[in-house]
Order: structure tokens, then sequence, then C-alpha cells
């Protein structure tokens, strides 16, 4: 294990565009899974109808995260853009598709950090 691993290397996550239930599903996988900026019991609000409203929070990544308890439901589809360094992102991500279906909707990477965009749905039913 490197001593970014060790110690947690930050990820922000912002997510727009979604219902605020939606938004406090993802960052609720998120906080049970790694320290975070946003106090336990933080919602998320509309700061102002009919306009977009932006989340964002910022999580120390660790080599160890708890998982969350399986597939969550979300209302509709969710865009989470996360950045930070290339272990990290992708812990990240491991972590959210234990609880949604993550789909990779583009990425930009730079010598350290890269800037994912993700599109988080609920699992599908499994057939019987």
């Amino acid at each position: 294990m490197n001593s970014a691993e060790q110690s947690g290397s930050p990820v922000a996550v912002t997510i727009s565009d979604c219902a605020k239930e939606d938004a406090d599903t993802v960052f609720r996988v998120l906080a049970e899974s790694y320290a975070s900026d946003r106090a336990a019991d933080e919602l998320a609000e509309h700061v102002s109808e009919g306009h977009t409203t932006v989340w964002t929070g910022t999580f120390e990544v660790t080599g160890a995260p708890r998982a969350p308890a399986g597939p969550l439901t979300l209302g509709s589809p969710v865009v989470a853009e996360l950045q930070g360094g290339y272990w990290a992102v992708d812990r990240m991500r491991e972590t959210l598709a234990t609880a949604f279906q993550v789909k990779d909707e583009g990425m930009a990477a730079g010598d350290q950090e890269k800037d994912v965009q993700l599109r988080l749905e609920s699992h599908a039913p499994a057939h019987r």
C-alpha cells in the first residue's frame, strides 16, 4: 500500500440536475464508505426552484472503505463527476458500483488527477 492509500486521497464529487432525494442517496452511500467534509445529517436542498442546483462534497478515499449495504434505488439517473487521484477515483467508482449501475460518460486525465463523469442508475431487477 502506498502512502496516498494509507493517509487517504481526496476526491471531489459534484452532482447536479437531479432530485434532491437522489443526491442524498448518492452522498449517503459515499458518507458510509469514506470520511467527508459533509455533516452526517446534511441533506441536499434546492437553493432556488427553476435553477440548476449543484451539490458538492469532498471524500477521503482510503484503502479499506466500508461497503454500502447493497443495491439502492434512485428515482431517476444521476450524473456524478469525480475528481481526484487516479487510484482514489477508481476506488470510489468501485464503491458506487456496489450500490448503483455505473456507466462511464466521460473522462479527462492529467498527470496527477483525473476527472470522470458517471451516470448512476438503479440496478435492473433480476429476471425470474
